[in-house]
């Protein structure tokens, strides 16, 4: 641990973001089974839910009373709290809603504690429609309904599952035919996508995962999370450590290099 962590206690805030995980569940979940909710567009045309909103004034309300101190930033509502902490929640209250609003159950909240230096230290992706969720904090391990999880130790692409999310970004990059090459290149590829491709390579179910280009912050800071501390490497296109980028590659470290150079324009 480094002098960021002489300040605040892991495990009672990766206790709080479980409370949290349980506030936003009871909200998406009861939603999600009824499926009586409003839809909407956003400006940039993705759905929005009163799900959605609901979940996330839940979750930033009980940030702002319990850790006054905090920053917050989440997808529906944007920053909040303390602007000037190193401390900040970062807030995907339904990281899959086009799945959420067809009945899909491949959805989840996401939240994460991310240092200004140090970047996210913890995460939690909680999926109620699948009947699970997985936790890391750092210096205290990674966990899925509570068994302790790491990455595998395929060690390459010949051997390895991935998982790829093709979209209109990588395609307006150029991208889409060096995807297909390393999907051909794998033992077997498929397209779990959002969150779920993230959380399998974490628990050594897959091996890479390949996202849309076009995330945000709130898509990624959990997910990063998770998969470090179980092992594994998270990163944009580019190779680059940085959960603010808008695209995101997560793997279980040994081949993330050769994936990187692979997709590389």
């Amino acid at each position: 641990m480094t002098d960021a962590f002489s300040s605040i206690d892991l495990a009672k805030e990766l206790t709080l973001a479980l409370e949290m995980a349980d506030a936003g569940d009871a909200i998406a979940y009861a939603y999600f089974e009824k499926q009586n909710f409003t839809l909407s567009r956003k400006a940039d045309h993705s759905e929005v839910t009163q799900a959605d909103r609901e979940t996330e004034t839940a979750l930033v309300d009980f940030i702002t009373r319990l850790r006054p101190t905090h920053a917050i930033y989440g997808e529906e509502h944007g920053h909040s709290g303390n602007a000037d902490s190193p401390w900040k929640w970062v807030i995907d209250p339904i990281d899959g809603t086009s799945n959420f609003v067809r009945g899909v159950p491949v959805w989840a909240t996401l939240i994460a504690l991310v240092h200004d230096i140090e970047g996210p230290v913890l995460g939690v992706v909680s999926a109620p429609a699948l009947h699970q969720r997985w936790w890391a904090a750092r210096g205290l391990g990674a966990f899925a309904n509570g068994r302790e999880i790491k990455v595998s130790d395929v060690a390459t692409i010949a051997e390895a599952q991935i998982s790829v999310t093709f979209n209109a970004g990588w395609e307006k990059i150029g991208g889409t035919a060096n995807l297909i090459a390393l999907q051909q290149r794998a033992y077997r590829a498929r397209g779990y996508g959002d969150f779920w491709q993230h959380m399998l390579v974490a628990q050594g179910s897959v091996d890479i995962a390949i996202d849309a280009i076009g995330l945000a912050p709130y898509d990624n800071a959990a997910v990063q999370a998770i998969v470090e501390i179980a092992g594994g490497r998270h990163s944009d296109r580019l190779g680059i450590r940085d959960y603010t980028q808008n695209s995101a590659i997560s793997s279980n470290g040994r081949l993330h290099d050769e994936v990187i150079t692979s997709l590389k324009i």
